[in-house]
């Protein structure tokens, strides 16, 4: 198993940025078909960002397509999110993990987002 640690949440204004990490520190992980998940208040987790290493393909929800950045640095070890022009409804807890269902890891802790003014 491997153990993810999510982080860079925090308050921000709604038009605000934030930048989160992932990491699996202590162990040999690439971050290859992975993605970025979130819980909304009241709401199930939904996959926000992912990248597809087996076919180059990124891919996001509609809502934040234009708004949210999906990346990892070169070596591949941790893997980030850049969400720009934030929106109250981007409120939640990100996490991050596979990005197949079927071979999920498992949960991090997540990190806490709120949008709010």
């Amino acid at each position: 198993q491997v153990n993810l640690v999510e982080s860079g949440g925090g308050l921000v204004q709604p038009g605000g940025s934030l930048r989160l990490s992932c990491a699996a520190p202590g162990q040999d992980f690439r971050f290859n078909n992975m993605a970025w998940y979130r819980r909304a208040p009241g709401k199930q987790r939904e996959l926000v960002a992912g990248i597809s290493s087996d076919t180059d393909i990124i891919r996001y929800l509609d809502a934040v397509k234009g708004r949210f950045a999906i990346s990892t640095d070169n070596a591949r070890t941790t893997m980030y999110l850049q969400m720009d022009s934030l929106e109250p409804d981007d409120t939640g807890i990100y996490y991050c993990n596979h990005i197949r269902a079927d071979r999920l890891y498992s949960w991090g802790r997540g990190t806490q987002v709120t949008v709010s003014s």
